[in-house]
C-alpha cells in the first residue's frame, strides 16, 4: 500500500493522471514518472478486466498508487479489482445516496461493508498477509464518489456526509453536459456546482478530486481546496507526442514538387 489515504487526510495535494490504453508498459511509464496516484479506467478505457492485473503489476515498483474506475457500483465490480490489489475504486455516475453507500459497502469486509472474503488474492499476497490487509482496509482503501449528474447534486450533502466516502470526484465532462454548458467550465453554473460540491465536501471532513484538461488550471483548483487533481492520460500522450513529431518532421520534409 502507498498511503494515499493517509497522504489525503493529512491535507496534501495528490497529482495524478489517467491510465486508459490498457497497457502495462504505459502504466509502468507512467507510474515511473512519478505522479502519486493513477486511475485505471475500466468505464471508457480501451483495457478489459483481464488487462487490469498486468497494470496492476507493471505498477507494483513505482510511487504511483493505483486507483481503478469501475463501470458501476456493483459490488461485485468492486470487489474483483480489490482483490487484485487496487488501493482505491472509483465509481461513475452515482445519482443519489443511496448508489454511494451501496459503492461504499463494497469496498469493505462485514461488518461495516459487504465485500465478499477471499484471502488467495493478490491483495492479500495471496493468503500470507490476509490478517493484516483485512484489518487494515478502512485505513487504506480508497472510496471515490464520482459527481457528474444533476441527480447527485440534488443529494450532495447526503453523498457526502455517507460513512465511507472519501473523495468527490468532480467529473467535468458530464457534469457540464448534465448542467446544459457542455464542456464550458467557466460558465457560471458550472462555477457554483464546483463550489457546492467543495462545501459539501468540507462539512462531512472528506476530500475533493477533479480531472483538468490544461495544467495551468492546476494552481487554482488546488486554492480551492481540491486535493486530488488529474491531468492527462497515457492516451494523450502518446497521441500528443507522435503529432507533435510528426509535424516538426514535416517542417523538413522536401516537397515533391
Amino acid at each position: 500500500m502507498k498511503h494515499l489515504k493517509k497522504r489525503l487526510k493529512s491535507g496534501e495535494t495528490l497529482i495524478g493522471c489517467w491510465l486508459n490504453l490498457g497497457s502495462s508498459i504505459t502504466a509502468e511509464i507512467v507510474g515511473l514518472s512519478g505522479f502519486d496516484w493513477v486511475l485505471i479506467d475500466l468505464e471508457h478505457g480501451a483495457g478489459e478486466q483481464k488487462d487490469l492485473l498486468h497494470q496492476l503489476q507493471a505498477l507494483e515498483h513505482t510511487v504511483a498508487a493505483p486507483i481503478v474506475r469501475v463501470e458501476s457500483h456493483q459490488k461485485e465490480r468492486i470487489h474483483r479489482v480489490l482483490d487484485l490489489g487496487a488501493e482505491g475504486v472509483m465509481c461513475p455516475r452515482i445519482v443519489s445516496a443511496k448508489d454511494a453507500q451501496i459503492a461504499v459497502k463494497g469496498i469493505h469486509y462485514p461488518p461495516t461493508g459487504i465485500r465478499g472474503v477471499a484471502k488467495m488474492v493478490r491483495a492479500t499476497g495471496f493468503g500470507k498477509d490476509f490478517d493484516a490487509y483485512k484489518s487494515g482496509t478502512s485505513d487504506a482503501l480508497v472510496g471515490i464518489i464520482q459527481i457528474e449528474t444533476a441527480e447527485a447534486l440534488d443529494e450532495l450533502d447526503e453523498i457526502a456526509k455517507t460513512p465511507g466516502v472519501d473523495v468527490l470526484f468532480i467529473g467535468p465532462a458530464d457534469l457540464t453536459v448534465a448542467l446544459g454548458v457542455d464542456g464550458d467550465l467557466t460558465h457560471p453554473l458550472f462555477i457554483e456546482a464546483v463550489d457546492r460540491i467543495i462545501k459539501a465536501a468540507k462539512n462531512a471532513s472528506k476530500a475533493v478530486g477533479i480531472l483538468i484538461f490544461d495544467p495551468n488550471d492546476f494552481k487554482k483548483y488546488q486554492d480551492l481546496g481540491i486535493q486530488l487533481i488529474a491531468c492527462g492520460s497515457d492516451a494523450t500522450f502518446v497521441a500528443s507526442g507522435a503529432r507533435d513529431l510528426q509535424r516538426k518532421l514535416s517542417q523538413f520534409k522536401k516537397s515533391d514538387t
